[in-house]
């Protein structure tokens, strides 16, 4: 095949300039969603210092729009922000321990800390947290979650 017609080029250029506007699929470049895998994973991921953003999802229409503003929000706030996402049906002690019974919902994780009353522990190697959890209610894309961590006081940006 030769050189594409002034047409395919126009059209090309076109599209590449207008993204935004018209819809098109971005390039986010590699996913930075991290997908659940074991509550223990998730501890490390709490301890890193950063907002964890968790989808609770399940097999539906939404969770698929779901999955596309996540993919962009975690694109947009890598590495400040971390965005995790649990099927509930293949974790569903993690998913009913949040008791809720709205899928899929959207919570935010920050600030670990030792829990101030141990309580009563069987085994000495086990130590509690206090974890803040805060219910995302806000419009549900990148804005959404900018305007949230803004008004929450977290940082979503290098504070320098």
């Amino acid at each position: 095949m030769g050189d594409p017609s002034f047409f395919d080029r126009m059209t090309s250029h076109l599209c590449a300039k207008s993204k935004y506007y018209t819809g098109y699929p971005k390039d986010l470049g590699t996913s930075r969603v991290i997908h659940f895998t074991s509550e223990r994973e998730f501890v490390q991921l709490l301890h890193e210092g950063r907002p964890v953003v968790v989808a609770f999802t399940i097999r539906c229409a939404y969770a698929r729009h779901v999955d596309k503003v996540l993919e962009e929000a975690a694109a947009e706030f890598y590495p400040y922000v971390k965005f995790m996402r649990v099927e509930c049906p293949k974790y569903p002690g993690f998913c009913i321990s949040r008791h809720r019974k709205d899928y899929p919902f959207i919570e935010i994780f920050h600030s670990p800390e030792h829990a101030a009353n141990q309580g009563r522990i069987a085994d000495p190697n086990i130590t509690k947290y206090s974890v803040k959890v805060l219910p995302f209610d806000y419009d549900l894309s990148a804005y959404g979650f900018r305007e949230f961590f803004k008004r929450q006081g977290m940082h979503s940006s290098d504070p320098n």
